[in-house]
């Protein structure tokens, strides 16, 4: 499974696949609820994702071999703690928990929730494809948008900005 994901992660490096507007982009459909998991941070606290209910929340699925990625989390945490609605919140989910996330997490100074994939459940159950891959999940737990590849800072701002 990880190397269809390295695979499909540089084949995508340069080609941002956004959301359609019928939604036929694989993963979970907009518009349905997104499912419930429960993982551990790199601290080893159990999180998950109802906990979050109430908050718009981007839950991205990354890697630390993903170079698109490092460029991504250094957006995600600039936005992280300049931002001014604290009803938006980062859930951040490694999916090569083999890797030393927490020297990676610690080196960049990454402070929103990163949570490990160790069995790789939560990565199956979103059907994630292409890393990074973000799910925009509304207060009720409702997918309301996707993006695969990368997002700038400009472009999370924007996206936030239409749920």
């Amino acid at each position: 499974m990880k190397k269809i994901l390295l695979f499909l992660c540089c084949l995508f490096l340069f080609i941002p696949l956004e959301t359609a507007a019928e939604d036929q982009l694989p993963g979970l459909k907009i518009g349905t609820e997104a499912p419930d998991f429960k993982l551990q941070t790199i601290e080893g606290k159990n999180v998950s994702l109802t906990e979050f209910r109430g908050k718009k929340v981007m839950l991205n699925f990354w890697a630390t071999w993903c170079a698109p990625c490092k460029q991504e989390m250094r957006d995600f945490q600039s936005f992280y703690q300049n931002k001014k609605d604290t009803n938006i919140e980062i859930i951040a989910i490694n999916i090569d928990s083999k890797s030393n996330v927490s020297k990676y997490v610690e080196r960049l100074g990454i402070t929103f929730p990163v949570l490990l994939d160790e069995n790789d459940h939560v990565n199956e159950v979103y059907q994630v494809l292409v890393i990074p891959t973000t799910y925009f999940i509304d207060e009720k737990g409702v997918i309301r948008d996707k993006y695969y590849s990368a997002m700038p800072l400009s472009l999370i701002k924007e996206k936030l900005k239409q749920f």
